[in-house]
């Protein structure tokens, strides 16, 4: 059986068909145009699907479902997007709705992206031998997804995880201090540019410092320290066996796992929270398109 998996991003919408071991089939991608409205982008979305299930000769009865992951905060329990702040045009926008209107016959599953992506490195990925983990995602923002006790916990309306307001360091950076505002990859750019006066991707900010340049490398310690502290509150809190990282700023590799870990080592309470595994996401191509489907190939 196969699993339609819709993965709605800031820029772009990911559409694939994905089978029960986990191999994506054939997948296509539609940018979110500002200028369309979200009905028209989903009747792209439709027009896409139809086209991928008649290239790959796949039947609706070979289909066993529709997995949506999209960003939060959002309303799962009613299938809508609430207020994603990169999707101002989808605000209360109802996803599942829309989508029945083109496959009312198939059953849709809709989730937080970060949800999604736990769930898929459960399956597939970095978190397939334990029961108890926290999926975080660096990147653009900080997110994450929780799955303790052999099972996801999602929350009343699906946005459990939504860690990248926890208050980190009040007043930090010229911001409230909000996770995301001090340690994502926006954050690390933002900081790094009024560091040099120029303007700095994330990815540069952390090859100067491994250089040796004298800011960056303070920046990047600090940014160590702060992700530390994140992770340091969520194995406080839910005593997971493992943290798997992933997004874009998790591509930075060993050098950004051994300054949490080395952080989470010494000041996690307990010592059983000191010694957590802190891993890679295993599932970074094509991570969201395996998210949503395993929303339908999985349980949760």
């Amino acid at each position: 059986m196969i699993a339609i998996g819709i993965d709605i991003g800031g820029t772009k919408i990911a559409i694939g068909l994905v089978d029960e071991a986990g191999s994506v089939i054939a997948q296509h991608s539609l940018h979110t145009d500002p200028a369309q409205t979200p009905s028209q982008l989903l009747h792209q979305t439709a027009q896409t699907i139809n086209r991928l299930l008649e290239t790959n000769s796949i039947s609706p009865s070979e289909v066993k479902g529709i997995g949506v992951g999209a960003p939060g905060p959002l309303d799962a329990q009613h299938g809508r997007l609430d207020s994603p702040p990169n999707l101002p045009a989808w605000h209360g926008f109802g996803v599942v709705e829309e989508l029945r209107k083109h496959f009312g016959a198939f059953p849709i599953h809709f989730q937080n992206d970060a949800t999604a992506a736990t769930l898929a490195e459960k399956w597939l990925g970095a978190a397939q031998n334990v029961d108890n983990f926290i999926f975080i995602t660096i990147s653009t923002g900080i997110g994450a997804g929780i799955y303790m006790h052999g099972r996801l916990i999602t929350g009343t309306s699906g946005n459990a995880g939504d860690v990248g307001f926890m208050m980190i360091e009040p007043g930090a950076a010229g911001t409230e201090g909000y996770w995301e505002q001090i340690a994502s990859g926006t954050a690390i750019a933002r900081q790094a540019s009024e560091l040099l006066g120029r303007p700095v991707h994330t990815k540069e900010a952390f090859d100067l410092a491994a250089e040796g340049e004298p800011s960056m490398r303070e920046l990047i310690d600090l940014t160590y320290r702060r992700l530390g502290m994140g992770c340091v509150s969520l194995i406080n809190t839910l005593d997971p066996e493992m943290i798997v990282i992933g997004g874009g700023v998790s591509q930075i590799g060993e050098p950004l796992l051994e300054g949490i870990r080395d952080y989470v080592s010494q000041h996690a309470l307990s010592p059983a929270g000191r010694r957590t595994l802190i891993v890679p996401a295993a599932l970074n191509q094509n991570a969201g398109l395996i998210g949503a489907a395993s929303l339908v190939h999985q349980a949760y």
